[in-house]
């Protein structure tokens, strides 16, 4: 399944994007971001057409950091309760999926999402993954009574925020700390899958100095979706990818789904996107 996500329409609702792309001759969407949809739970029995739910969605009215390694008592309360209704939400729309972010050191606010992060309390690596790790134990053990598949998505860290904060605030952003949550992770649960977002991979690289190339081999086991974007190294902006991406040269083709997260482009640059990806997978 190759999907085309919602989360470039960051100024519409997704119920309205997901209508654009269906009009465009999409059939698979991934609903991402967007606005705040009123009465959406009420709504999405209309979306069981090959549509699957990523992360922040939908977007609740009153905004906040979705972080599953919060010591935050409201927010932690707020993140797991939104995964798990978006468990729910997965089933109702046919999915067998759902996937979201590794956690943060830190609560950021909301409005620093895709700034400069402003510093805040740091709370130390080994803490925020062993929270993080039973959080995800105890969803994981929620979703398989759906009969639901989790994904953890890997973050981005970026110069600029390595810089401000002088040690890196963000969970599973290099290979070595990805290989080693998850196997860490099989001994416990079966239904939890790495979702490999190529453009966090290549900004966190250049970032903190380890081989892009090595690093996507390394985690090629592991791996079970791709987000796909490119970038130029220094920011994740959700930019497109070519024939002769970088990531092709180790691109695992054995997947659960394939998602096309490109932002700012038009119907046909998505069209085009999707041909290059069918073309590297069947050819």
């Amino acid at each position: 399944m190759i999907f085309i996500s919602t989360g470039g329409f960051n100024k519409k609702k997704g119920t309205d994007s997901y209508k654009y792309l269906k009009s465009k001759g999409f059939k698979n969407i991934e609903f991402s971001g967007g606005k705040f949809i009123k009465n959406f739970n009420k709504k999405i029995k209309f979306y069981k057409d090959n549509t699957q739910i990523h992360n922040y969605f939908p977007p609740p009215k009153k905004p906040f950091v979705l972080n599953l390694s919060s010591k935050n008592k409201t927010i932690s309360s707020r993140s797991i309760k939104f995964v798990k209704k978006n468990i729910i939400n997965s089933k109702k729309i046919g999915s067998k999926f759902y996937s979201f972010h590794a956690g943060f050191r830190i609560d950021p606010n909301f409005k620093d999402l895709g700034k400069q992060i402003n510093r805040g309390m740091l709370i130390t690596k080994k803490e925020a993954l062993n929270i993080f790790y039973k959080r995800v134990i105890e969803l994981s053990k929620f979703a398989k009574k759906y009969g639901i598949k989790l994904f953890i998505e890997n973050n981005v860290i970026s110069k600029k925020n390595l810089k401000k904060f002088k040690t890196n605030p963000f969970l599973l952003t290099t290979p070595n700390e990805i290989i080693s949550f998850f196997n860490k992770l099989s001994k416990k649960s079966n239904n939890i899958g790495l979702l490999l977002d190529v453009a966090h991979l290549k900004v966190s690289s250049k970032t903190l100095k380890f081989d892009l190339q090595k690093a996507h081999s390394s985690l090629k086991k592991y791996i079970n979706a791709y987000h796909l974007s490119d970038n130029n190294g220094i920011t994740d902006s959700n930019k497109k990818f070519s024939k002769n991406a970088w990531f092709w040269k180790h691109f695992k083709k054995k997947t659960d789904f394939i998602t096309i997260e490109v932002y700012n482009v038009s119907g046909k640059e998505y069209a085009d996107l999707l041909q290059i990806v069918k073309k590297k997978l069947y050819k």
